[in-house]
């Protein structure tokens, strides 16, 4: 067992070629190496075995309890109260001898009739020069803990999960050191407290906020001049955390993170959406983020220019993933107004039905120096025999499109159509690159077959066949 995590600590610190043993002739060196080396070595182990160790000899009795990062799951233990008790003997002794962790990972599933006591835990740690908190209740809304004010201001936290647990009011937060924070589906005292949380990480980086459903958050604000990496979601609810009757039109999401390069979006829930300072950003994953409705009323002006200015804001991307969500949602957009000019965009990622398909001219039309183009044909099997009219050729196709790759490609007219349209109308093409879904080595032969004997636009272009 020791030995074991031995390797694995020789194997992390040197590489493959580090070579030796500390078990020779039935002799135990590593009892002979000192406490802080043991205490590395342990954590190659999993906390069972570590545990184990105690019983070893008078020296390994407690050594276990030196160790700097804690990685505990209530599931792993005979009951919860088997957790608790191991957690709090960990405390107790780490109080004793002054001993500060650098990592502890929670993962706590109780029950109705379990007593509370993550609080406790947390408040004790991070009074201890903690470094890193993942902290993961997996309970039903109605009993989470709420988190010590004094993991507001620790002031060595560099990274920060929090799962499914109460933040309430404070009187300050001051988080110097933190970079990466990720927020879980936790529920909030109101907008002040998330938004004050977030704004008072000078340093903070990467920010990771998955929403639920009476978070007590109307409209989330995020400002940071640091800032860099953002995603953002919504979740619906289920079972016990389901709730009906959200209230869309008093909520919202509002931006303004100056250095922001990315953005991950999943959010069509909240009514209004506002990205101010976003002339860093160079790289967007839209998945949920308006939906028909959102478009459906010619006349609601200030709704129309909300939507209207948030393309505006993510145009000057150069990378960019669309979801077929969002693609429907600009099928619906084109007859009211015009998609902007995305002129540094030379990247683009789209899963598009068929249904939708005729919005991939418009939406090319809009990415006039458009290089890479990646699709996820997501068609209905009853659909990829049905004919398909492309209406026009974008600029891109004739000028700048070196690059396409169709995925789910199988052959059938309808994909079939869409090869043909790229391979025809792109003058300076490189390569054609085809994801083969066949059920037969005979039905990829005669799929390469039709596809080879289709005109090319550029005389340059290799299709590729994976």
């Amino acid at each position: 067992m020791l030995y074991e995590g031995y390797l694995k600590y020789m194997k992390a610190k040197y590489g493959e070629r580090s070579q030796g043993t500390y078990f020779m002739a039935g002799e135990d060196l590593i009892s002979k190496l000192p406490d802080s080396l043991i205490t590395q070595i342990l954590l190659y182990l999993p906390i069972k075995d570590i545990v184990r160790t105690s019983s070893l000899s008078s020296r390994w009795k407690s050594l276990w309890l030196l160790i700097p990062r804690l990685d505990l799951d209530s599931e792993e233990f005979q009951d919860y109260n088997a957790f608790v008790g191991f957690m709090n003997k960990f405390i107790d002794f780490s109080g004793e001898e002054k001993i500060c962790l650098d990592k502890l990972k929670l993962s706590s599933r109780k029950t109705v009739n379990d007593l509370p006591c993550v609080t406790r835990w947390i408040d004790f740690v991070v009074r201890r020069k903690l470094k890193h908190l993942d902290v993961e209740c997996l309970v039903n809304r109605k009993f989470l803990e709420e988190m010590p004010l004094s993991l507001y201001v620790c002031d060595t936290l560099v990274n920060l999960r929090l799962h499914r647990v109460l933040l309430g009011k404070f009187e300050a937060v001051s988080l110097p050191c933190l970079k990466t924070m990720r927020l879980e589906e936790n529920v909030y005292a109101n907008d002040v407290v998330l938004e004050s949380l977030i704004s008072s990480c000078p340093v903070l980086k990467d920010l990771i906020i998955l929403r639920m459903f009476e978070d007590n958050v109307k409209v989330l604000r995020v400002h940071s001049l640091t800032l860099t990496s953002l995603n953002i979601d919504f979740n619906f609810g289920e079972g016990d955390d389901f709730v009906d009757g959200f209230d869309k039109k008093v909520s919202g999401v509002l931006i303004d993170a100056p250095r922001l390069k990315y953005l991950k979006f999943q959010d069509d829930l909240s009514g209004s959406k506002i990205i101010t300072n976003s002339g860093s950003l160079a790289k967007v994953n839209v998945v949920y983020v308006f939906n028909e409705n959102d478009c459906a009323d010619v006349v609601d002006i200030p709704r129309r220019n909300m939507v209207r200015n948030f393309l505006t804001s993510i145009s000057g991307v150069s990378d960019m993933k669309i979801s077929q969500h969002f693609v429907e949602f600009l099928y619906y957009y084109k007859d009211f107004d015009p998609l902007p000019q995305f002129c540094n965009l030379s990247r683009i990622k789209a899963e598009i039905s068929l249904y939708f398909l005729e919005i991939l001219p418009t939406i090319l039309e809009s990415c006039p120096n458009l290089k890479s183009l990646v699709m996820v044909l997501e068609f209905y099997l009853q659909e990829e025999d049905e004919p398909i009219i492309f209406s026009s050729v974008p600029r891109c196709l004739v000028s700048s499109l070196e690059s396409v790759e169709i995925k789910k490609f199988n052959g059938r007219p309808a994909k079939m159509e869409v090869a043909r349209y790229f391979l025809e109308n792109s003058g300076v093409l490189q390569k054609l690159v085809l994801h083969l879904r066949c059920s037969t080595h005979e039905d990829g032969f005669y799929i390469l077959k039709d596809l080879l004997a289709l005109p090319r636009g550029s005389s340059t272009c290799r299709i590729v066949v994976c």
